[in-house]
């Protein structure tokens, strides 16, 4: 067995995560995880990239956006790995958002073979459903889907 060292080759860290080296380029572009450079100019990370990278997956795989992940990453102190600790607290952050998309995606899953909310799958109902277009005051898109929508036009009702 190799010994343990300080520091992986972007390719031990690729095959040790379980993803590939271009995801990790691209996570370094994104600023998620960093490296440093050999005087080859060969890039090496700290053991606890590791740690990093399936945070990151994690945080991908329940439908965080890059953006929030790096928000999240950025709030670490001193650009540390995330502890179990930091994931708690993360994630209860996190538990609104995900929240309400749960409750968005139920709702598509169960309105989207009648009707998407703007008419265009229910031209035969649209009529009853949204007559005179009703919905198009409420702003584009799906509207009876949307989230903010049904949140804002229960606030006016």
């Amino acid at each position: 067995m190799p010994p343990i060292t300080k520091e992986l080759t972007v390719g031990q860290v690729a095959e040790r995560a379980g993803v590939t080296v271009s995801a990790l380029h691209f996570y370094e572009r994104q600023g998620l995880i960093h490296s440093r450079r050999t005087s080859g100019n060969q890039r090496r990370y700290r053991r606890d990239t590791l740690r990093r990278v399936s945070f990151i997956r994690i945080s991908q795989r329940v439908g965080m956006p890059l953006a929030r992940i790096r928000q999240a990453l950025e709030a670490l102190p001193d650009n540390r790995t995330p502890t179990r600790t930091d994931w708690a607290a993360v994630s209860e952050q996190w538990r609104d958002e995900l929240d309400t998309r749960i409750a968005q995606l139920i709702r598509l899953r169960d309105d989207l073979t009648g009707c998407i909310g703007c008419g265009c799958l229910s031209l035969d109902t649209c009529t009853l459903s949204n007559p005179g277009d009703e919905l198009a005051a409420a702003g584009p898109g799906p509207r009876r889907l949307m989230v903010q929508a049904l949140a804002e036009d229960a606030h006016t009702l």
